[in-house]
């Protein structure tokens, strides 16, 4: 059996969920890793055994070694990054918010494609076990044709303790948190063809907005609504569980609190426990997204062996971030906004 290689950028906050991942598959390596804060690459060093540390990424590159590169810094250098492992005949992979704006994506997309290179984005939502029971119930045909939907996201969670930069954007819950839901939109309902916005901060304390609602129009003719919170307090805090309902031409699909799948017909309803597994080194309840990371990185494993497009390609996520942009430009006009000028 033929090891991977592979490099890690960024051990910061969520990284380590990355290194455990790959740690679980016996034929990847993560021989080195690159790191500006020296605490951080120390400790990500010694936790799990990586002596090749690198405090510039430059330097990583030049020494090479590897077959792959995971990206897991903040937004701002995904583009640099990128570009650099074109430069250097990398296949990549970036953490999302793929990049700042919906030109660097373009241009990130278009450098790989250039070099001939794999490019897949983290989106790792999509990939959490209860979200493919979804997709795997809705294409058994149960329900029939889709018409409506609703994927909502609501907490009260602090997410600021863990990653503070968070509350220093101007933009917050639809980049980091909205970005993931409206990628389980489009997974499960098709690509989007207008959408409308509205947002708010609740918490006086950050910068950017903690709640949004967004309406979806989908190119297959059916209407969704994506809500996200981080200023809902409820009965029983949520987090990080996506709820989603489906209403169909022959039933009604509803993945409800604690992972529990509904799929009701005209025959009666089927109930589905669709819990993730709580993988050795994943916690609660963190573990639906930690098992969604270990699945996202298998996959592309996968990608590199069999020579196939990742399913979340940097061409394929530019169709989430114009959704990301469009939503935010929404809330600002109070208009309507048209997906497919944004991509053009």
């Amino acid at each position: 059996m033929t090891t991977i290689k592979g490099a890690l950028i960024g051990c910061g906050f969520f990284a380590v969920n990355q290194m455990h991942g790959w740690a679980d598959l016996d034929d990847v390596e993560i021989v080195a890793i690159c790191d500006r804060d020296p605490a951080r690459l120390h400790d990500m060093g010694e936790r799990f055994n990586i002596s090749r540390r690198y405090d510039d990424a430059a330097a990583l590159f030049a020494d090479g070694g590897f077959d792959f590169v995971d990206i897991a810094t903040t937004v701002a250098s995904h583009r640099a990054l990128v570009e650099m492992a074109a430069a250097n005949g990398v296949p990549a992979i970036c953490q999302k918010p793929f990049a700042r704006t919906l030109d660097d994506a373009k241009a990130m997309v278009a450098v790989m494609n250039k070099a001939g290179l794999p490019l897949m984005v983290h989106e790792n939502f999509r990939w959490q076990t209860p979200i493919r029971a979804v997709k795997a119930a809705l294409e058994t045909g149960a329900i029939g044709t889709p018409f409506w939907g609703r994927f909502s996201f609501r907490s009260a969670f602090d997410v600021f303790s863990g990653q503070p930069y968070l509350a220093e954007g101007q933009r917050f819950i639809i980049e980091d948190l909205g970005i993931h839901t409206l990628d389980i939109a489009r997974f499960i309902l098709g690509d989007v063809e207008s959408l409308t916005a509205r947002t708010r901060r609740v918490n006086p304390a950050i910068k950017g907005e903690d709640a949004a609602t967004i309406l979806l129009d989908h190119t297959s003719g059916a209407t969704s609504i994506v809500d996200v919170s981080y200023a809902s307090r409820l009965s029983q805090e949520l987090f990080p569980q996506t709820l989603v309902e489906l209403d169909g031409s022959a039933g009604s699909l509803r993945l409800h609190a604690d992972y529990r799948l509904d799929v009701t017909t005209k025959e009666g309803t089927t109930t589905s426990d669709v819990s993730p597994t709580l993988l050795p080194w994943a916690s609660r309840p963190w573990h639906n997204i930690q098992e969604s990371v270990a699945a996202i990185q298998e996959h592309w494993r996968d990608c590199l062996t069999q020579g196939k497009a990742p399913e979340t390609s940097g061409a394929d996520n530019l169709k989430t971030l114009a959704l990301v942009e469009a939503s935010y430009r929404s809330a600002e006009t109070r208009e309507c906004v048209d997906i497919e000028a944004l991509l053009s």
